[in-house]
């Protein structure tokens, strides 16, 4: 069993790379129990093909920073179909915000909070520059709810999409007839409520995600995202390993790691999974050197159980989750493009030497 007074015994380092396809579904050996909020857990197949999938595609994240040629990995899932970084300040998207929308060029509390849910509510790149080429550089200071309803409405008019699918972002009751024109007023509800302060003066994390949640058509997975972006900025420094909320995704990753044992205790789940990082990774003889040695972070594990819940609707279909979605939607389709890798520089990575090196 493992506890948080037991540390694994390491393993000789294995580099991902060399493990053969079959060790990163699992072998089919059942992990050793843990103990985690006081509740003794035998994990599936599962449990550890999380770790195999954190390592594997962290190695092709790291290959392809490196701008060595494809393909990356031999793992027939992670070749044919779509799944994202294991920092979620790695995606393409957050490296969008963090480059473009949270730094650039000096900004107030204001304007760091209304840009960065201006484009967070839409989580679309299109969206950020089709305002920006129509009305210049979104800034409260600025802003104009006739002006950006109206690019927007003809925008959707002609069928543009204004809102990403990466997950459903529901519509709040303002008084306006269209989902986009009613979430311009709920960002216009936010400024005017002094939201960006208000945050920033609170004690904690939870009292900040607790802030946000109590507005319209913001629930608990908006909140926690919203507020993740809103701390890559300069404007806010809560500590990412001080709180989490699992989503629906990560709650179905683990409930296939762990069973109907994980009811209620699923945040817990999240912080012993970046607790224990270290440890699993030696256990299993992995190579993970983490973001230039920046280790995952209560974010990134739960964004890891939503990866795994669909690597496992291929790897492990006899594991059961709670949605009961079986097959994996988007396909991965291999880009030329550099891949940017700029971080929040409170961080203190960007100077260092990558991780691959």
């Amino acid at each position: 069993m493992i506890t948080a007074t037991t540390p694994a015994q390491p393993r000789q380092d294995v580099p991902t790379s060399s493990l053969p396809e079959e060790k990163l579904a699992g072998d089919g050996e059942r992990p050793p129990p843990v103990i985690i909020a006081g509740r003794r857990l035998s994990p599936t197949v599962v449990f550890d093909t999380y770790w195999r999938f954190a390592a594997a595609r962290q190695a092709i994240y790291e290959a392809r920073i490196a701008g060595l040629p494809g393909p990356w990995t031999e793992d027939p899932i992670l070749s044919a179909h779509r799944f994202t970084n294991c920092y979620r300040a790695a995606d393409r998207v957050s490296q969008y915000l963090i480059t473009h929308v949270s730094y650039g060029e000096e900004q107030s509390i204001d304007e760091v909070f209304f840009r960065t849910l201006l484009f967070k509510i839409f989580n679309k790149i299109s969206t950020w520059e089709l305002l920006t080429a129509a009305l210049g550089t979104p800034a409260w200071t600025t802003y104009s709810f006739d002006r950006y309803n109206t690019v927007l409405s003809e925008a959707f008019a002609r069928k543009q999409r204004l809102y990403s699918a990466a997950y459903v972002v529901p519509p709040p009751s303002l008084g306006e007839e269209r989902k986009h024109s009613n979430h311009l007023r709920l960002l216009e509800m936010l400024m005017r409520a002094d939201v960006p302060r208000r945050m920033r003066d609170v004690s904690s994390m939870q009292t900040a995600f607790e802030l946000l949640r109590g507005y319209p058509a913001i629930g608990d997975f908006l909140a926690y995202q919203y507020l993740i972006d809103l701390n890559y900025s300069a404007a806010y420094d809560y500590g990412e390993m001080e709180f989490v909320v699992p989503g629906p995704g990560a709650r179905d990753g683990i409930r296939k790691c762990f069973g109907v044992a994980a009811i209620g205790i699923e945040a817990d789940i999240i912080r012993y999974m970046a607790d224990h990082q270290d440890e699993h990774f030696q256990r299993l003889g992995l190579r993970f050197r983490g973001l230039r040695g920046r280790p995952l972070q209560l974010i990134d594990c739960q964004n890891l159980f939503c990866e795994v819940d669909k690597y496992a609707r291929v790897a492990h279909p006899d594991v059961a989750g709670l949605s009961g979605r079986t097959r994996i939607k988007q396909r991965f389709q291999a880009v030329t493009d550099a891949v940017p890798a700029w971080f929040p520089p409170k961080w203190g990575i960007n100077g260092s030497a990558p991780a691959w090196n």
